[in-house]
C-alpha cells in the first residue's frame, strides 16, 4: 500500500466537463494524483482488471488510461461526476447491446465493489436518491416543508388536484433528453390548468405540485459537512430558463433547516448534493427537490464561494487508508 500522499483520486466524467476541471485543478494544487476516465472510453483508451476469490482479500485490481495508471486498492476517493457509458456504434445492434451490458456490469461492478475509498457519490446511492417521490416522502419525515404534490396517471384525479389549489405546476419526474422532429426539447416547470389535462396523462405518471408564491429561490450545495447557500433572484417560474436574468447573493440558512438537509443526505448515504428550495413571502423554505449530482460551477464563478476547494478537500481526505 502506498502512502496517503501517493494514493490517487479517480474522477469519472465525460470529456468536456468544466466543473470537474475546476476540482481537478484544485487537486493538482494539492499535488494529489488524479486518474480521470470515462466509461465510454472502454477499449484502447481504458482498461480495467480485477481478481476475486484469492488471498489476500482486496487483491490488486488496476485501471489504465493512455496517461495514467491506478491500483484500485490504493484509491483514496472516487468523484463520480458525469460519466457516460459506451454505445458501441461500430457493432451490430445486438452486439452493441451485449457489449454495453457487459461494460456496465463489468466495469461498473468492479468500481461499485470498491468500499474503502470515499465516494462522491456512489452511483448506487445517487440512483436511489434520484427518485422524486422518495425524496418528498423522506423530506416529510424530516419535517421539511413540502408543497402539496400529486403523482398520478389518472386524468380525473389530476384535474381534481389542479382545481383544488390556486395554482399548480407540472414538472418531469426525471430529466430526460429527447427530440421532436429532430429538435431537442427541454422540459421546464410549467403552470397547468384543469382543462389542459386530457387522456394523454394515462400514458405515464406525471408530477403536479402546488405553485409556491415565491419571494426567491435558493440553491444549496452541501459538500461533506460544508453548506453553501445561494439566494437566486428571478421573475421566472423556472429560473433555469434564463441564467442571464438571475441575481445571486450568499446567505446563511436557518440552523434547523441546515441540520435537516445534512440529515437528508446522510439518510441516502450521500457525501454531496444540491437542493433546490423556494422561499415564500412569509419566509418559509419549501423543499422542491434534491439533485444528488447537480451543477454548481457557475455559482462559484458568480459568488466566489470556494466550492471546488471544498470538493478537493473532501476527495483529498478520502476514505479508509
Amino acid at each position: 500500500m502506498r502512502t496517503t500522499e501517493e494514493r490517487p483520486v479517480l474522477v469519472a466524467t465525460e470529456a468536456d466537463d468544466v466543473t470537474a476541471d475546476m476540482v481537478i485543478t484544485e487537486l493538482n494544487r494539492r499535488s494529489v494524483p488524479v486518474v480521470r476516465f470515462n466509461p465510454a472510453d472502454i477499449g484502447d483508451s481504458l482498461t480495467v482488471s480485477a481478481r476475486y476469490g484469492i488471498r489476500p482479500a482486496h487483491a490488486a485490481g488496476r485501471m489504465l488510461t493512455p496517461s495514467r495508471a491506478a491500483r484500485l486498492d490504493d484509491v483514496r476517493s472516487v468523484y463520480w461526476r458525469r460519466p457516460t457509458w459506451p454505445t458501441f456504434p461500430h457493432l451490430s445492434p445486438d452486439d452493441a447491446r451485449f457489449a454495453a451490458a457487459q461494460t456496465r456490469y463489468g466495469l461498473g461492478g468492479v468500481l461499485h465493489a470498491l468500499t474503502d475509498p470515499l465516494w462522491v457519490n456512489h452511483p448506487l446511492r445517487n440512483a436511489e436518491a434520484d427518485y422524486k417521490p422518495h425524496q418528498l416522502a423522506h423530506a416529510e419525515r424530516l419535517d421539511l416543508a413540502v408543497p402539496a404534490t400529486l403523482i398520478t396517471n389518472d386524468p380525473g384525479e389530476a384535474r381534481e388536484f389542479v382545481a383544488a389549489h390556486p395554482a399548480v405546476i407540472h414538472k418531469t419526474l426525471r430529466a430526460t433528453s429527447y427530440q421532436r422532429d429532430g429538435i431537442p426539447v427541454v422540459s421546464w416547470a410549467e403552470q397547468v390548468t384543469a382543462d389542459e389535462i386530457d387522456d394523454r396523462v394515462r400514458v405515464a405518471p406525471h408530477l403536479f405540485q402546488l405553485r409556491v408564491d415565491k419571494a426567491c429561490d435558493v440553491r444549496v450545495l452541501i459538500v461533506g459537512r460544508r453548506v453553501f447557500a445561494v439566494r437566486i433572484e428571478s421573475d421566472l417560474l423556472d429560473w433555469r430558463r434564463d441564467y442571464s436574468a438571475l441575481a445571486y447573493s450568499v446567505i446563511t440558512l436557518p440552523t434547523p433547516l441546515e441540520s435537516a438537509l445534512l440529515a437528508f443526505l446522510d439518510a441516502f448515504g450521500l457525501a454531496s448534493g444540491s437542493f433546490d428550495l423556494a422561499v415564500d413571502r412569509a419566509g418559509t423554505y419549501w423543499l422542491l427537490e434534491l439533485n444528488p449530482n447537480g451543477q454548481w460551477g457557475w455559482l462559484e464563478e458568480r459568488t466566489g464561494l470556494p466550492m471546488s476547494a471544498a470538493f478537493a478537500d473532501l476527495l483529498t481526505q478520502g476514505g479508509t487508508p
